[in-house]
């Protein structure tokens, strides 16, 4: 790591003695490894869901403005998922 800057930071308990036990597993060195994997995870799942928003969801919606036939009303999408769950729940017995 060519430019390490220092931070102060506080856990609750919980945390830090998740912190401490992937230290002690082994998979960490040090709980600096832990934060920076941690960081890691976030920075993917942001960038992740800010994809999903850009690609999927922006697309969707305006496309939904643009024609809004081509929705399907609330009513009847609650219909079908509470026809689906009830089917699940008649397949379970």
């Amino acid at each position: 790591m060519s430019n390490v800057e220092k931070r102060t930071i506080s856990l609750p308990a919980e945390h830090a003695a998740y912190l401490d036990k992937m230290v002690a597993s082994g998979n960490y060195a040090s709980a600096s490894e832990v934060v920076r994997a941690g960081l890691r995870a976030l920075r993917e799942r942001d960038e992740a869901i800010e994809g999903w928003l850009r690609d999927e969801v922006g697309p969707a919606y305006d496309a939904m403005k643009a024609d809004p036939a081509k929705g399907i009303a609330v009513d009847s999408v609650f219909a079908q998922l509470r026809a689906h769950h009830a089917a699940k729940l008649k397949g379970r017995g």
